[in-house]
């Protein structure tokens, strides 16, 4: 099997993706700040990822659309794209929030948003996602990270 398909690569590639949250969230702030814009500082992320994007999806092929790359499997539903309107938000609340909040507060938060969310997403299997049944341990998790977010954003 391709070492690039294997679980200990995705969740390297996760911690990695995890550890530049915090250095987006860090840069952005700041440029929010500078520019006294979450707004402009949002819109100027966005357009240097958007840059990003269509280089790699330029670099890696383009849009699929012969059966050897993949086709686009039929019709999308709208709700696919909503993915952007929570990444803005995101973006936009981090970027006003992290400066005033502090970054570590900030990012705690979002963990914890994003464990309790994802808990439930994977229990129902919702939004066609793969269905995992909440169990003792994962409410154990969970209720260890609440301790966790406590303990790290609580002031001495």
């Amino acid at each position: 099997m391709n070492p690039f398909q294997q679980p200990g690569f995705y969740a390297l590639l996760m911690c990695v993706a995890g550890i530049g949250i915090p250095i987006m969230a860090a840069l952005n702030g700041n440029l929010g700040s500078k520019l006294n814009s979450p707004a402009l500082a949002t819109t100027i992320l966005f357009m240097v990822g958007g840059v990003v994007s269509l280089a790699y999806l330029l670099l890696s092929g383009g849009i699929p659309k012969s059966p050897i790359k993949g086709p686009i499997k039929g019709p999308i539903p709208i709700t696919s794209y909503l993915g952007g309107v929570f990444v803005i938000f995101y973006i936009l609340s981090i970027t006003w929030a992290a400066p005033k909040f502090g970054v570590g507060n900030a990012i705690s938060m979002v963990l914890l948003g994003q464990m309790i969310s994802m808990t439930v997403i994977d229990h129902y299997g919702l939004l066609g996602t793969l269905k995992h049944t909440i169990s003792i341990q994962r409410v154990a998790g969970l209720a260890l990270m609440i301790f966790g977010v406590y303990l790290t954003i609580r002031r001495s």
